[in-house]
């Protein structure tokens, strides 16, 4: 299981009524009624879920006289959920920033170019309009990391576009999507990195 605080968006020493804020901020971003007929209707199920059992979790340790900390071993290193490595090109993406977001990833060195870099540089590419560039780089975020929600959410609305606009397109070739998807991956990805139920 992945860990719950980390889930939310809160540290292990987050008191109650922040873990609550937390809950309550990501119930209201990822709610069914937001995303009625929205190619991200599964993933943001999804999410909502795994919100729901990290706050039941987080709720039954601290009701139980327990430790409120969580071992990163319950959740391993493969997670879907970790801090962002690139917080700063995170932000300049969502600002339209992308010249300035893509000198901060191409001063990282080839060998240390993880699957997040990856990701945000199809995040990138694919607000420019550049479909085929932007999804080879979601393919490889994807192959990285297939348990991030992020990249899969990426590559698969991708490939659903793709699917969409090409009947009988076989998706597991790469192709492209529209600047549309991308547009809704980034605020997708924006409720990814700000987490938030009510029962501690």
């Amino acid at each position: 299981m992945k860990n719950p605080y980390e889930v939310l968006g809160v540290s292990e020493t987050a008191t109650d009524d922040e873990i609550k804020t937390a809950y309550r901020n990501l119930a209201k971003k990822y709610h069914p009624d937001n995303y009625n007929d929205s190619p991200l209707a599964d993933v943001a199920e999804e999410k909502m879920k795994e919100i729901n059992e990290a706050y039941d979790t987080i709720c039954d340790m601290r009701k139980n006289g327990g430790s409120s900390s969580y071992s990163s071993g319950s959740y391993g290193a493969q997670g879907s959920y970790r801090k962002t490595s690139y917080p700063d090109v995170r932000t300049y993406i969502q600002n339209g920033r992308l010249n300035d977001a893509e000198a901060i990833l191409n001063g990282v060195s080839a060998d240390s170019r993880d699957a997040e870099w990856y990701f945000l540089m199809g995040m990138i590419f694919s607000r420019r309009g550049w479909s085929e560039q932007a999804y080879s780089y979601f393919v490889r975020a994807y192959q990285m990391e297939p348990n991030n929600v992020e990249f899969k959410s990426a590559y698969e609305n991708m490939n659903r576009r793709r699917t969409y606009q090409n009947p009988g397109y076989n998706t597991t070739d790469y192709g492209g999507c529209s600047a549309c998807d991308v547009c809704a991956g980034i605020m997708l990805a924006d409720c990814l990195c700000n987490c938030g139920r009510m029962c501690c």
